[in-house]
């Protein structure tokens, strides 16, 4: 992704961008979007979504204040259920195609931990388990999928999706069956994507253990008690990582985009 000169002080800008990004209203999604929306260039257009109305106000009021020529909306929407999902979609279809036509930066960071303080076999109840997914990989297929349509395919123009991956998608984690599914499931999806789309750039990014209120949970509610000392020696030890020393690195792989379209990347290969 190539940059146009920025202010001295600042990193490079990038060109007009339609960029969505979902979970944007705390942990990683706020970081990320704190980072990103001064790099978007004149003319661009952000939309954010989230549940939490108060929070996506505050930060789009922020963003408005300190970024000029960008063009800020927000969405509070629950994606897990179909009135949300349906308000978000409807959302999309009307900001991207009066956004700008030459570049899309899709970031799919909505995502839920699940009841990780049962195991598999407590895991017993469907509308839990279906609830579950449909937040988690339903909501993150529909989204694409239509943010793809609503910004349509024309020549020289360039599409990115990200999916905001896991180690859990590539290893399991005992009491986080749901979680790791999940994950591993949205990897799998957007590896299709890449095969299916070759000219949208596909990457699935994995943050690492970040310092956030979902690693608070995983440190105090994992049922498994092996697990759960896990994750309490990471944060005793200072080994979870910022929200955004990781955000820095992820939008430093789309600023180089070099990776294999459909890769899973971690923070700590980088």
């Amino acid at each position: 992704m190539e940059l146009e000169p920025g202010p001295e002080s600042g990193p490079g800008r990038w060109p007009a961008t339609s960029c969505v990004v979902t979970g944007a209203s705390r942990g990683f999604g706020r970081s990320l979007v704190r980072l990103l929306a001064p790099r978007l260039g004149h003319g661009s257009v952000l939309l954010l979504l989230a549940r939490s109305a108060a929070q996506l106000a505050e930060l789009a009021a922020e963003l408005r204040g300190t970024c000029s020529g960008l063009r800020v909306e927000f969405v509070a929407a629950d994606l897990g259920c179909e009135q949300g999902l349906r308000q978000a979609t409807a959302a999309l279809r009307e900001v991207l195609p009066a956004g700008p036509p030459d570049r899309l930066l899709l970031i799919n960071n909505a995502g839920s931990l699940g009841d990780i303080s049962k195991t598999f076999l407590d895991l017993t109840d469907p509308d839990e388990i279906n609830s579950y997914f449909a937040f988690n990989i339903t909501s993150a297929l529909c989204l694409t999928s239509s943010a793809l349509q609503a910004f349509g395919k024309q020549p020289g123009s360039s599409r990115t999706v990200v999916n905001i991956s896991s180690l859990c998608a590539l290893k399991p984690f005992k009491s986080w069956a749901l979680y790791c599914s999940g994950k591993a499931a949205r990897d799998m999806m957007f590896q299709v994507l890449a095969l299916e789309e070759p000219d949208v750039r596909v990457l699935n990014y994995a943050p690492g253990p970040l310092d956030t209120d979902m690693q608070l949970l995983a440190r105090t509610v994992t049922g498994d008690a092996a697990m759960r000392q896990v994750f309490q020696n990471l944060q005793e030890s200072g080994q979870l990582i910022d929200c955004s020393v990781s955000a820095q690195k992820l939008l430093k792989l789309l600023e180089e985009d070099t990776f294999c379209s459909g890769a899973h990347v971690d923070f700590y290969s980088i």
